[in-house]
């Protein structure tokens, strides 16, 4: 039996509803049989590990227990997991990933040694135990939350035809997709062309439950974005407009009347600065970013560096044409050697005829 996998598959259930907090699952084993489970939600409060022993009972005397995360050996909202594993007197501990968070960083591992607790690393699940928690481990590693680049492009990358855009490029089933990632992030972003366009909501329809809202945020160098527009008009303490200083008083009046937040952040070209934009998530301790944009936002995004990874849909597709937008406009790049380069290309089949590519940006020390 496989009890690292049960722990992930539980740990899964989070993903959503735990952030700024790690997605953690637990299970306890003891003379082979599960005793305990538990899985971590922010609304729940009670830590994975906390949740398994409460179930277990006595049982947790001498058992097992099988973790895809470190536990923590710190005080937040909850007292040290750690702490807790070592008073139900549990006997042995297998984790998947130490905790990326300095708070922990080792410690909790070291409390249950100190104790006389055996500890395991499952090294053999702990790529796919830091992919769980991928946006968690970034934002402990850089301070930064993680961003990625989604959008849907026909086979030979277009996203726009030149007049009518009626309809969709990719399936039903392609989209239900999308909002399952989107589900997992904590914060989205769009430019004012595709509002102005689309009037998009830019809301997480997964119908699964949130830690908290996601964060709807708008690139509006001058503040076009209409107020009868949907995201103004749904707003709930959940929309943000980034602009420029050029953008004027009276409509940023307007907005924030209305609910909106409204941040001046100039940047190159008198458009609003996206650096600054995953500066002010960080703050916020808002661990990643979703950037559904249209050509030139997304160039944008991928020129200034913020870009850690893209997930393009693809859909069986071709719209040629040089009028057609492509997912990237933009000056671009001049020469062939100087391409934006990816690695760690992973393909998800989405349909029988349609597929995603998710691929990393490389960075130091990944």
């Amino acid at each position: 039996m496989d009890y690292m996998r049960q722990a992930l598959d539980l740990a899964e259930l989070g993903l959503g509803r735990t952030s700024p907090n790690p997605a953690v699952g637990a299970v306890l084993v003891r003379d082979g049989m599960v005793v305990g489970r538990g899985c971590h939600t922010w609304a729940g409060v009670k830590h994975a590990e906390i949740l398994a022993l409460e179930e277990a009972g006595a049982q947790a005397r001498g058992s097992t227990l099988y973790l895809n995360l470190e536990p923590c050996a710190h005080v937040g909202r909850t007292g040290p997991c750690a702490a807790a594993l070592i008073q139900a007197q549990v006997a042995k501990v297998v984790v998947a990933a130490e905790d990326p968070n300095p708070a922990v960083s080792g410690r909790g591992l070291a409390m249950l040694r100190e104790a006389g607790i055996e500890v395991e690393l499952d090294e053999a699940h702990r790529e796919e135990a830091e992919r769980i928690n991928m946006a968690f481990f970034h934002f402990m590693r850089t301070g930064l939350p993680l961003v990625t680049l989604k959008s849907a492009v026909t086979l030979d990358g277009k996203i726009a035809a030149p007049e009518d855009n009626s309809g969709w490029i990719t399936s039903e089933q392609a989209r239900a997709h999308v909002q399952k990632i989107r589900h997992i992030h904590d914060a989205i972003l769009s430019g004012i062309g595709t509002v102005a366009a689309d009037d998009p909501m830019l809301n997480d329809r997964s119908g699964l439950e949130r830690a908290r809202p996601l964060l709807r945020i708008v690139a509006d160098s001058q503040l076009r974005i209409p107020l009868d527009s949907r995201l103004v008009e749904s707003c709930e303490n959940d929309v943000l407009v980034i602009c420029t200083s050029v953008a004027p008083s009276a409509r940023r009046a307007a907005l924030e009347a209305r609910g909106v937040e409204v941040i001046v952040a100039d940047g190159p070209g008198g458009r609003p600065d996206l650096r600054q934009i995953v500066q002010i998530l960080a703050e916020r301790r808002y661990l990643s970013l979703m950037i559904e944009a249209g050509s030139k936002l997304n160039w944008a995004a991928l020129e200034s560096g913020i870009v850690d990874r893209i997930f393009f849909y693809y859909a069986p597709k071709i719209l040629g044409g040089m009028q057609s937008l492509p997912v990237a406009g933009g000056l671009g790049r001049r020469s062939r050697t100087d391409a934006i380069r990816l690695n760690r290309v992973r393909l998800h089949q989405i349909t029988e005829s349609e597929f995603a590519v998710e691929a990393w940006i490389p960075r130091e020390g990944r």
